[in-house]
């Protein structure tokens, strides 16, 4: 087991096992106005399938516990925004950017990207993303063509989940890139904060009050990071370090925000902290290897390929991302406030 996994996932599935049943709110109805995603492969729902990229997932066996199969999320199932979007009261999940109507944007849309960054340099070597710039882009186009009022969008949930691959598809690549060169662990996360909150303020204009910022998890603890900088044998102390340094400084922003845009509720979702328990009680107990197929030197699964025959036991789906029960762990913590502050995602949708 990755010993730097315990101390994050662990703690939140404890946390959400034990208190779910009593303190989990019952969805009755949709509770915001419309839901708006953003982010990288962590909740990309399919806008990558029309890309030229390698981080593309439309292919068994992501999706092999998901009513439609292979529809493009980096999972065996739900990802956390289909999880939220159930929470919130949604009658469906949100659907990608990519092919929907020109109307969704009323009701909800989701423009993350497996590969995307904060950064534009950031997954150049995985082909085509859509940045977290573009992804605003996006937003304007949609939300400008349906024209939906400005009162309304006041009224929307919006979550984001970024940064993982400013740091393990750019920062932390070999050979040295142009930024790790450039930037020392502290400067890099402080770059990347400094974009983060223009986009922020670009985001507040269009009418985003409700906004839920997921931190960074312990990524270099991922069978990937493990296997490539830490030896193989253990968490890559370096790479979590720097994350810890990104996560202090996003969870710093968020206050700003609160405390500078006008009538913003931003909240920190904090994948990172935790103390290290023992979860086997829970059923979870394989958190050092992917459950699929994964051939050597890469991070996804191979097509039609087996699997673990269990998927409620592992964290990992693949390499790098997490099954659906850690998808709706975190998603249902997020929902509550277990891992949230200074909102849960629950009192930002009411």
């Amino acid at each position: 087991m990755v010993e730097g996994v315990s101390k994050a996932l662990w703690v939140i599935v404890a946390t959400v096992f034990v208190a779910a049943a009593a303190v989990l709110p019952t969805a009755r109805g949709q509770q915001a106005a419309c839901y708006f995603v953003f982010g990288d492969s962590v909740f990309d729902n399919g806008n990558n399938n029309v890309l030229n990229t390698v981080a593309k997932v439309n292919y068994p066996p992501y999706g092999i516990d998901y009513p439609l199969g292979p529809t493009g999320r980096f999972c065996n199932g739900r990802n956390i925004p289909d999880v939220i979007a159930e929470l919130a009261g949604f009658s469906d999940t949100i659907p990608p950017y990519a092919g929907a109507s020109a109307t969704q944007a009323n009701i909800g849309l989701n423009y993350a990207s497996g590969g995307g960054g904060i950064r534009e340099d950031t997954s150049q070597n995985l082909g085509e993303r859509i940045s977290l710039r573009r992804q605003i882009n996006n937003h304007l186009s949609a939300i400008t063509t349906a024209a939906v009022p400005r009162s309304k969008l006041r009224g929307c949930l919006y979550t984001i989940s970024i940064g993982s691959n400013d740091y393990l598809n750019n920062y932390f690549l070999q050979p040295p890139t142009a930024a790790r060169l450039a930037y020392t662990p502290d400067q890099f996360a402080k770059s990347l904060i400094l974009r983060y909150r223009i986009y922020m303020t670009e985001l507040h204009v269009l009418g985003a009050r409700n906004v839920a910022l997921f931190g960074l998890g312990k990524i270099g603890c991922t069978p990937r990071v493990v296997a490539s900088l830490g030896g193989g044998v253990g968490c890559a102390e370096e790479v979590n370090q720097a994350v810890a340094i990104f996560n202090t400084n996003l969870k710093a922003l968020v206050a700003d925000l609160n405390n500078q845009l006008p009538g913003a509720k931003f909240t920190f979702v904090d994948l990172f902290s935790g103390n290290a328990q023992d979860f086997a009680a829970f059923g979870i107990t394989v958190g050092d290897r992917a459950c699929c197929t994964v051939n050597p030197g890469e991070e996804l699964c191979a097509a039609n390929q087996p699997v673990c025959p269990d998927r409620t036991k592992y964290i990992f789906w693949d390499n790098v991302h997490t099954t659906e029960i850690i998808n709706a762990v975190v998603a249902n913590a997020a929902f509550n406030g277990a891992i949230t502050s200074p909102y849960s995602i629950s009192q930002l949708v009411n």
